[in-house]
């Protein structure tokens, strides 16, 4: 099945509410589909609140955590964080979340950065939690990390039976279990080592997509066609030099220039070439929800005019 194209523009701060209703109107009025914001204890907006102004400002515009950090929030506070700003936003929710990676957080927080085996697990009963106090009456649930004893949690979400769940990551054990409980699938790259370094690109070639779409396959089974392949593409750039500005970007992580092209990582040309490169990518990995950075979105604008909704 061949998804249409929706796309998002990962957002992260702004000084003033007039600068953040301004962002967001001009986001809405290029024809993106979503506002997502990360996660992290940087110079960034709180994103639960900043999301909820951002869906004051637009009426059609979904937003959602790219990804909100499992490990900063009990489920139980969380749930009720969800389900009010679903309620609130009138079923516009995409609930992304991870395990957790930025170990400059956890230091800076003073929080324990467990090893990653025990950030999935917590994040996996995280999700079976919300899911179920998303649910119709009590709810009870007895795992390692969480314990909840007859909760029923309100508000209940609009969006029924629950918001879809975006998880986000980038090894196999982390994108099964994802293709086993998510809606939509964020596909990364691995950040064991808990900060982006320059050993990013052995991660973001084309082949070594392929091998991660696979695991999510593996998890997902039969359900693998329900479920939409989102991608925050990190390196975008609009630009009639499409082999210069390949070589330099390609340098700095250790690919070939024809690597660099055809990673998912990555979008270089003209929007017609990079409209191209997204048709060939859907058409190879599924990948048809796209993220861009809120420093390119504007100059991003002609390839959501020319694919969005296609």
């Amino acid at each position: 099945m061949t998804r249409p194209f929706r796309f998002g523009v990962q957002t992260k701060t702004a000084t003033s509410r007039r600068e953040w209703v301004e962002l967001i109107k001009k986001i809405d009025d290029l024809g993106y589909d979503s506002v997502t914001m990360p996660d992290h204890f940087d110079d960034q907006l709180a994103p639960t609140i900043a999301l909820m102004a951002a869906a004051d400002v637009s009426e059609r515009l979904r937003v959602g955590g790219l990804v909100w950090c499992n490990d900063y929030r009990h489920p139980v506070v969380f749930a009720k964080e969800a389900a009010t700003l679903d309620l609130l936003t009138d079923g516009r929710l995409d609930l992304g979340l991870g395990a957790g990676w930025m170990v400059s957080d956890y230091e800076q927080a003073g929080a324990t950065y467990d090893r990653p085996g025990v950030r999935i697990e917590r994040m996996v009963e995280a999700v079976e939690v919300l899911k179920g106090l998303f649910g119709e009456g009590s709810f009870s649930y007895r795992g390692d990390h969480y314990m909840i004893t007859d909760l029923d949690a309100t508000p209940k979400p609009v969006q029924r039976p629950h918001p879809p769940f975006l998880i986000g990551g980038g090894g196999p054990r982390f994108l099964r279990l994802a293709g086993q409980h998510a809606d939509i699938v964020g596909i990364n790259p691995n950040l064991a080592a808990g900060a982006i370094t320059p050993a990013i690109g052995v991660d973001a070639t084309a082949e070594r997509y392929e091998e991660k779409v696979g695991w999510v396959m593996d998890g997902a089974g039969d359900r693998f066609d329900d479920i939409e392949l989102q991608i925050r593409t990190f390196f975008v750039v609009v630009t009639d030099d499409r082999m210069a500005t390949a070589e330099a970007l390609a340098a700095g992580v250790g690919l070939t220039v024809e690597q660099g092209l055809e990673s998912p990582l990555a979008l270089v040309g003209t929007p017609s070439q990079i409209a191209e490169d997204l048709r060939r990518r859907r058409d190879r990995f599924g990948f048809s929800y796209i993220v861009v950075g809120q420093d390119q979105y504007e100059a991003f604008a002609p390839v959501v005019a020319e694919l969005a909704g296609h």
